[in-house]
């Protein structure tokens, strides 16, 4: 027997469905807060040594976090290559942005404090505000345009056409959850900062995390409605093939109103995603008004794992629809690589996987603990 059918081909399908989006929330809880942080910098620190405070809570660990994201992008180049195709060229210019806005970061984290002029430091302060908040509203404006589909088309000979713009990227209702990611990680980056500072630091990020949270749980909410009225979604029309060839031409595609929301009326515990997201939401305000520290943590991830799920618990089995050709949809089903590619990574991960997760682990307890000013004036006591 030949290993990789130990697994049927539609389940490894789903698996590494499942994988990415492991991958995905994991990215936007761990590297989510080093972003947030970079987004709160100018506003909750205003002296050189609050910046420095707030630079050294995240300054050891944001090159690991970044380990997240490395993962998804191969994940989606290995597993999903057609949707790398369509994602990565069509979104081209919008990942450039974002790319060039993280080189900002190590640059910034590196460079800021090696004079002390205060034009120079502001200007790295720039920088890395820069790189926060740019990546974290792109990110949001990407997941916007994934639900109400992308301008591409498939030819019968798998050539795949890109056939929009940045600025159509840019559209009302991608902007909206652009806005949701950036109060979502703002939140998270505040929460980071009330369990890692304490003084002015922590008094100034609690009151912006509380915004920040009420901010997530309305605009979460309201991009729902939005979705829910005015943003069709697609439903396959024939019969579903969950065991061919990876071809998405092979299905008949519709658009439908309420096709995002089938899922939840079909299996009613999928609701646990955006329950999630909004409650989660609601409760990091909680635990940030009543000085819960690891708790508000925990919830202001909840919350973001929840916002991330909903979309795949809505889209199931679209990973990305088409606009100008809903045949050439990709799913879950007919946008895979082969059924020996997914077990051969499937075993990769297997081993890999719990590696990372136990290193990150060790690094994380290792650095536990508040950066305080004190530190910060003994040059043995950090790193920037």
């Amino acid at each position: 027997m030949i290993l990789h059918t130990l697994i049927d081909y539609d389940v490894l399908r789903v698996i590494w469905w499942i994988l990415l989006g492991v991958l995905l929330v994991a990215f936007a809880v761990t590297d989510g807060f080093d972003l947030g942080t970079g987004t709160l910098l100018p506003i909750v620190a205003k002296t050189d040594i609050e910046r420095r405070v707030v630079i050294n809570t995240v300054g050891p660990v944001w090159e690991g976090n970044q380990v997240w994201l490395v993962l998804g992008g191969g994940a989606i180049f290995a597993a999903w290559p057609q949707l790398y195709a369509v994602s990565f060229s069509g979104f081209y210019l919008a990942m450039a942005a974002v790319l060039l806005a993280l080189i900002l970061r190590p640059v910034g984290f590196k460079y800021r404090s090696k004079r002390e002029h205060p034009a120079w430091r502001s200007a790295w302060d720039g920088a890395l505000f820069v790189g926060g908040f740019v990546p974290s509203l792109i990110f949001g404006v990407a997941l916007g345009n994934v639900l109400q589909g992308v301008p591409f088309r498939i030819q019968p000979d798998m050539q795949i056409f890109y056939e929009g713009s940045f600025f159509g990227l840019l559209n009302p209702f991608a902007l909206l959850c652009g806005l949701v990611s950036v109060t979502m990680l703002v939140m998270h980056g505040a929460s980071w900062l009330v369990m890692k500072t304490d003084g002015v630091v922590a008094s100034r990020a609690r009151a912006w995390g509380m915004r920040a949270a009420l901010a997530t749980a309305a605009l979460y909410a309201l991009a729902g409605v939005v979705l829910w009225r005015g943003v069709p979604g697609y439903r396959i029309a024939s019969a579903v093939v969950t065991q061919g060839p990876s071809n998405p031409l092979f299905k008949t595609v519709v658009t439908d109103g309420g096709a995002w929301f089938a899922n939840y009326l079909a299996h009613p515990w999928t609701m646990a995603a955006p329950l999630a997201g909004l409650a989660g939401a609601l409760l990091a305000w909680v635990g940030l008004a009543r000085r819960w520290e690891r708790a508000t943590m925990l919830l202001s991830a909840l919350s973001i794992a929840g916002v991330i799920l909903s979309v795949g618990a809505s889209m199931f089995p679209f990973i990305l629809p088409s606009t100008i050709q809903p045949q050439a949809a990709l799913t879950v089903w007919d946008a895979s690589s082969s059924h020996l590619t997914l077990f051969i990574m499937l075993v990769g991960t297997l081993i890999f996987l719990p590696l990372i997760i136990g290193y990150t682990t060790w690094v994380y307890k290792v650095l536990w603990g508040k950066v305080q000013e004190a530190d910060i004036r003994d040059a043995s006591r950090h790193a920037y």
